[in-house]
Protein backbone atom coordinates (compact mmCIF):
# COMPACT_ATOMS: atom_id res chain seq x y z
CA UNK A 1 0.00 0.00 0.00
CA UNK A 2 1.40 3.31 -0.71
CA UNK A 3 1.66 5.22 2.27
CA UNK A 4 2.15 8.44 0.34
CA UNK A 5 -1.24 8.90 -1.00
CA UNK A 6 -2.43 12.05 -0.80
CA UNK A 7 0.78 13.45 0.95
CA UNK A 8 2.06 16.94 -0.63
CA UNK A 9 5.77 17.29 -0.78
CA UNK A 10 6.93 20.86 0.19
CA UNK A 11 7.53 22.85 -3.28
CA UNK A 12 10.99 24.53 -3.34
CA UNK A 13 9.84 25.73 -7.12
CA UNK A 14 11.18 29.02 -8.42
CA UNK A 15 10.51 29.23 -11.62
CA UNK A 16 8.95 32.08 -13.37
CA UNK A 17 9.66 34.23 -10.42
CA UNK A 18 11.73 37.49 -11.11
CA UNK A 19 14.31 38.17 -9.01
CA UNK A 20 16.00 41.48 -8.52
CA UNK A 21 19.61 40.66 -6.82
CA UNK A 22 21.61 44.80 -5.59
CA UNK A 23 25.13 43.79 -5.98
CA UNK A 24 24.03 40.79 -8.28
CA UNK A 25 27.45 40.94 -9.69
CA UNK A 26 29.40 40.59 -6.90
CA UNK A 27 30.69 37.06 -5.41
CA UNK A 28 27.49 36.44 -3.42
CA UNK A 29 25.03 38.10 -5.27
CA UNK A 30 26.31 36.71 -8.56
CA UNK A 31 25.97 33.14 -7.05
CA UNK A 32 22.64 33.62 -6.53
CA UNK A 33 21.81 34.69 -9.91
CA UNK A 34 23.36 31.67 -11.27
CA UNK A 35 21.54 29.20 -8.79
CA UNK A 36 18.10 31.30 -9.44
CA UNK A 37 18.37 30.95 -13.33
CA UNK A 38 19.46 27.14 -13.14
CA UNK A 39 16.16 26.99 -11.25
CA UNK A 40 14.05 28.48 -13.78
CA UNK A 41 13.63 31.73 -12.41
CA UNK A 42 14.87 35.49 -13.88
CA UNK A 43 17.37 37.34 -12.09
CA UNK A 44 18.09 40.88 -12.97
CA UNK A 45 21.07 42.21 -11.48
CA UNK A 46 21.21 45.52 -10.29
CA UNK A 47 25.32 46.91 -9.68
CA UNK A 48 27.55 49.41 -9.78
CA UNK A 49 29.96 47.26 -11.20
CA UNK A 50 29.10 45.15 -14.71
CA UNK A 51 28.02 41.16 -14.91
CA UNK A 52 30.98 38.17 -14.92
CA UNK A 53 31.62 37.25 -17.80
CA UNK A 54 29.07 34.03 -18.16
CA UNK A 55 26.05 36.19 -16.25
CA UNK A 56 26.57 38.31 -19.58
CA UNK A 57 27.31 35.70 -22.22
CA UNK A 58 23.57 34.57 -20.43
CA UNK A 59 21.65 37.67 -21.35
CA UNK A 60 20.47 38.49 -18.10
CA UNK A 61 19.09 42.05 -17.87
CA UNK A 62 21.31 44.54 -16.38
CA UNK A 63 20.71 48.04 -14.53
CA UNK A 64 23.81 49.59 -13.23
CA UNK A 65 22.51 51.22 -9.60
CA UNK A 66 24.05 52.68 -6.85
CA UNK A 67 21.70 51.97 -3.99
CA UNK A 68 22.69 55.65 -2.44
CA UNK A 69 20.70 57.06 -4.92
CA UNK A 70 17.18 57.36 -4.70
CA UNK A 71 16.06 58.64 -7.71
CA UNK A 72 18.09 55.95 -9.12
CA UNK A 73 16.32 53.35 -7.44
CA UNK A 74 12.77 54.82 -8.03
CA UNK A 75 13.05 55.05 -12.18
CA UNK A 76 14.47 51.06 -12.09
CA UNK A 77 11.06 50.72 -9.72
CA UNK A 78 9.51 52.27 -12.17
CA UNK A 79 11.05 50.41 -15.39
CA UNK A 80 10.58 46.62 -13.72
CA UNK A 81 7.01 45.71 -14.32
CA UNK A 82 6.66 42.67 -12.36
CA UNK A 83 8.97 41.56 -9.32
CA UNK A 84 8.52 38.57 -6.99
CA UNK A 85 11.55 38.61 -5.11
CA UNK A 86 14.18 41.66 -3.96
CA UNK A 87 17.12 40.61 -2.67
CA UNK A 88 19.38 43.79 -1.33
CA UNK A 89 22.81 42.20 -1.70
CA UNK A 90 24.91 45.35 -2.56
CA UNK A 91 27.59 45.95 0.29
CA UNK A 92 30.96 47.90 0.95
CA UNK A 93 33.35 47.84 4.27
CA UNK A 94 36.32 49.60 4.87
CA UNK A 95 38.61 47.88 7.48
CA UNK A 96 39.63 50.78 10.15
CA UNK A 97 38.48 53.66 7.73
CA UNK A 98 34.70 53.47 9.18
CA UNK A 99 35.68 55.48 12.10
CA UNK A 100 35.68 58.50 9.52
CA UNK A 101 32.23 60.19 9.59
CA UNK A 102 31.58 60.19 5.84
CA UNK A 103 33.12 56.76 5.52
CA UNK A 104 30.94 55.49 8.58
CA UNK A 105 27.80 57.04 6.38
CA UNK A 106 28.26 55.81 3.22
CA UNK A 107 28.61 52.31 4.50
CA UNK A 108 25.79 52.46 6.40
CA UNK A 109 23.87 53.80 3.46
CA UNK A 110 24.42 51.11 1.01
CA UNK A 111 23.26 48.61 3.78
CA UNK A 112 20.48 49.66 5.53
CA UNK A 113 18.75 52.71 3.93
CA UNK A 114 19.64 51.05 0.60
CA UNK A 115 17.72 48.23 2.04
CA UNK A 116 14.90 50.44 2.61
CA UNK A 117 15.13 52.45 -0.53
CA UNK A 118 14.64 49.20 -2.48
CA UNK A 119 11.89 48.15 -0.21
CA UNK A 120 9.25 50.94 -0.27
CA UNK A 121 10.48 51.49 -4.09
CA UNK A 122 9.31 47.51 -4.81
CA UNK A 123 6.71 47.33 -2.08
CA UNK A 124 3.74 47.71 -4.81
CA UNK A 125 5.64 45.40 -6.95
CA UNK A 126 5.37 42.54 -4.23
CA UNK A 127 2.23 43.42 -2.76
CA UNK A 128 0.91 42.09 -6.06
CA UNK A 129 2.97 39.38 -6.29
CA UNK A 130 2.89 38.00 -2.76
CA UNK A 131 6.09 38.43 -2.61
CA UNK A 132 9.46 38.54 -0.55
CA UNK A 133 12.58 40.05 0.34
CA UNK A 134 15.37 38.64 1.31
CA UNK A 135 18.24 40.97 3.11
CA UNK A 136 22.19 39.92 2.90
CA UNK A 137 23.12 40.26 6.90
CA UNK A 138 26.16 38.90 8.32
CA UNK A 139 27.67 37.06 11.28
CA UNK A 140 28.35 40.64 12.48
CA UNK A 141 24.48 40.99 13.10
CA UNK A 142 25.43 39.54 15.89
CA UNK A 143 28.82 39.92 17.01
CA UNK A 144 31.08 43.13 17.42
CA UNK A 145 33.07 43.94 14.38
CA UNK A 146 35.79 46.71 15.92
CA UNK A 147 38.02 47.23 12.48
CA UNK A 148 34.40 47.50 10.81
CA UNK A 149 32.06 49.55 13.26
CA UNK A 150 29.88 51.24 10.33
CA UNK A 151 29.35 47.20 8.86
CA UNK A 152 28.99 45.48 11.98
CA UNK A 153 26.58 48.54 12.52
CA UNK A 154 24.67 48.53 9.79
CA UNK A 155 24.12 44.59 9.45
CA UNK A 156 22.85 44.85 13.26
CA UNK A 157 20.36 46.78 11.96
CA UNK A 158 19.62 45.65 8.87
CA UNK A 159 18.62 42.39 11.14
CA UNK A 160 15.67 44.77 12.88
CA UNK A 161 14.76 46.15 9.73
CA UNK A 162 14.13 43.17 8.22
CA UNK A 163 11.83 41.92 11.58
CA UNK A 164 10.04 45.42 11.30
CA UNK A 165 9.23 44.91 8.11
CA UNK A 166 8.05 41.51 8.08
CA UNK A 167 5.27 43.10 10.50
CA UNK A 168 4.59 45.85 9.25
CA UNK A 169 3.76 44.27 5.83
CA UNK A 170 2.43 40.84 6.64
CA UNK A 171 -1.01 42.23 5.61
CA UNK A 172 0.30 42.48 2.52
CA UNK A 173 1.49 39.52 1.93
CA UNK A 174 5.09 40.51 1.91
CA UNK A 175 7.00 37.91 3.32
CA UNK A 176 10.81 39.48 4.29
CA UNK A 177 13.92 37.60 5.70
CA UNK A 178 17.31 37.98 5.87
CA UNK A 179 20.22 35.09 5.43
CA UNK A 180 23.01 35.82 7.89
CA UNK A 181 26.36 34.39 6.12
CA UNK A 182 29.15 33.60 7.94
CA UNK A 183 32.67 33.23 6.61
CA UNK A 184 32.55 33.35 2.67
CA UNK A 185 35.47 33.45 -0.15
CA UNK A 186 34.29 36.67 -1.48
CA UNK A 187 36.93 39.29 -2.74
CA UNK A 188 35.55 41.29 0.28
CA UNK A 189 37.22 38.89 2.59
CA UNK A 190 40.12 38.12 0.57
CA UNK A 191 42.34 40.39 3.38
CA UNK A 192 41.15 38.28 6.09
CA UNK A 193 42.05 35.12 4.98
CA UNK A 194 45.40 36.74 3.52
CA UNK A 195 45.90 37.46 7.30
CA UNK A 196 47.19 34.27 8.80
CA UNK A 197 46.04 35.45 12.68
CA UNK A 198 43.42 36.15 11.27
CA UNK A 199 42.35 33.33 9.68
CA UNK A 200 43.64 31.24 12.60
CA UNK A 201 40.94 32.56 14.36
CA UNK A 202 38.28 31.93 12.05
CA UNK A 203 39.08 28.59 11.34
CA UNK A 204 39.58 27.37 14.91
CA UNK A 205 36.26 28.47 16.34
CA UNK A 206 34.28 27.72 12.56
CA UNK A 207 33.07 23.94 13.60
CA UNK A 208 33.13 23.29 9.46
CA UNK A 209 37.05 24.09 9.53
CA UNK A 210 36.80 26.22 6.19
CA UNK A 211 36.13 29.11 4.56
CA UNK A 212 32.38 28.84 2.53
CA UNK A 213 32.19 29.17 -0.98
CA UNK A 214 29.53 31.82 -2.19
CA UNK A 215 27.31 28.93 -3.89
CA UNK A 216 26.78 27.52 -0.80
CA UNK A 217 24.49 30.22 0.47
CA UNK A 218 22.14 29.70 -2.85
CA UNK A 219 20.29 27.06 -0.91
CA UNK A 220 18.82 29.48 1.62
CA UNK A 221 17.83 31.46 -0.56
CA UNK A 222 15.77 29.67 -3.00
CA UNK A 223 14.47 28.32 0.02
CA UNK A 224 12.96 31.62 1.31
CA UNK A 225 12.15 32.57 -2.34
CA UNK A 226 9.96 29.43 -2.28
CA UNK A 227 6.33 27.94 -1.21
CA UNK A 228 8.22 25.50 1.28
CA UNK A 229 9.26 29.23 3.08
CA UNK A 230 5.60 30.66 2.89
CA UNK A 231 5.18 30.71 6.74
CA UNK A 232 8.63 32.11 7.56
CA UNK A 233 8.87 36.15 7.50
CA UNK A 234 10.70 38.20 10.05
CA UNK A 235 13.37 35.40 10.12
CA UNK A 236 17.58 36.01 10.19
CA UNK A 237 19.05 32.64 8.86
CA UNK A 238 22.50 31.66 9.40
CA UNK A 239 24.16 29.72 7.07
CA UNK A 240 27.67 30.14 8.94
CA UNK A 241 28.95 26.68 8.76
CA UNK A 242 27.98 26.28 12.56
CA UNK A 243 30.11 29.42 13.81
CA UNK A 244 27.18 31.15 15.58
CA UNK A 245 26.70 28.30 17.02
CA UNK A 246 30.04 27.67 18.93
Amino acid sequence: MDQSAGWAAPSFDVAGKRVLISGGCGGIGAAFARAFCAAGATPILADLQSPPDDLAAAGLAFHRLDVRDGEAVDALAGAIERLEVLIHCAGKLVRWKEYEIETFREVIDIHLVGAMRLATAFKPHLAASNGCIINIGSMYSYFGSPHIPAYGAAKTALASLTKSLAIAWANDRIRVNAIAPGWIKTEITRPGRENPDFNRKVLERLPIGRWAEPEELAGAAIFLASPAAGLVTGAILPVDGGYSAA
